[in-house]
């Protein structure tokens, strides 16, 4: 299949669905070569090329959003974000493919630090919520953009941005347990944003700045009826209005990106 994307050529999993093989991307098209993966190792977190018409009506016709002019080609320069998780029916990891709106790939998400132990125990019980969860945001080449940690709860989710480096960008936390979800985002110890649940149920938010100016907005996406009554996969498309200042950009993207593993999951439990 050939198709239009910026995903560089290189070994990426394998897309026809085979365990443990690679198959070689050429920055075009998927070709005939194979290789098994190392033993110990990790393929590539590059998802494979998505279908760009598919990813275009998803922006257009299934969240409403109407084209905008190409960005910089990042996962913080383009003003559209299409954010869709890899459906599996046993929901194991969290792994997610990030999107412009023509469907070039952009980067990741992908859920690390999970032990065997941890991912059994997500399968048997519905105990998420109190684990401490760790996500990378990874560019296309597949290098560490952000990391996100949300500790174990009880109540209320707290989670952690940081640089690659270390360094804080900042924080989000939930506000409130009942009625409509939100969250306030604080860097350095005061309030540059806040994302608001546009219902109960938590399927939309409004993300406003220190002003309660709205600055982006989150949509979800249906797949389908039975898609998603069996898998939790979600599937968002994140519009950003207008270019924003860090550290604002970085935990608008962040919380985009994660919305569903660090921030919505027990919502489950509200619907």
């Amino acid at each position: 299949m050939t198709t239009q994307s910026n995903t560089p050529a290189g070994w990426y999993p394998d897309p026809q669905g085979a365990t443990q093989l690679l198959r070689w991307w050429d920055g075009t098209q998927w070709t005939d070569h194979t290789d098994a993966a190392p033993q110990g190792t990790q393929a590539a977190p590059a998802a494979p090329p998505a279908d760009p018409a598919k990813v275009q009506r998803q922006v257009q016709q299934q969240a409403g959003v109407a084209p905008a002019a190409q960005g910089g080609g990042s996962l913080f320069s383009e003003p559209v974000l299409v954010v869709n998780q890899k459906a599996k029916l046993i929901e194991l990891t969290n792994e997610y493919s990030v999107m412009d709106q023509s469907g070039n790939q952009l980067g990741s998400v992908v859920q690390v630090g999970q032990s065997t132990l941890k991912k059994v125990a997500r399968f048997v019980a519905s105990v998420d919520q109190f684990m401490t969860h760790k996500l990378e945001i990874r560019d296309a080449h597949g290098t560490p953009q952000l990391l996100m940690t949300r500790p174990r709860k009880f109540l209320k989710s707290r989670v952690v941005v940081e640089r690659p480096d270390g360094q804080v960008v900042g924080e989000i936390v939930q506000q409130n347990v009942f009625g409509k979800i939100n969250f306030a985002m604080n860097a350095d110890g005061v309030q540059v944003g806040a994302i608001k649940a546009e219902n109960w149920r938590a399927w939309n938010f409004s993300i406003v700045d220190h002003t309660d100016t709205e600055v982006a907005r989150i949509t979800k996406t249906w797949e389908g009826l039975a898609k998603t009554m069996f898998t939790t996969a979600d599937n968002y498309v994140l519009q950003i209005h207008f270019q924003l200042p860090d550290p604002l950009l970085s935990l608008v993207v962040a919380t985009a990106l994660t919305v569903d593993t660090a921030l919505k999951q027990d919502s489950r439990g509200l619907g």
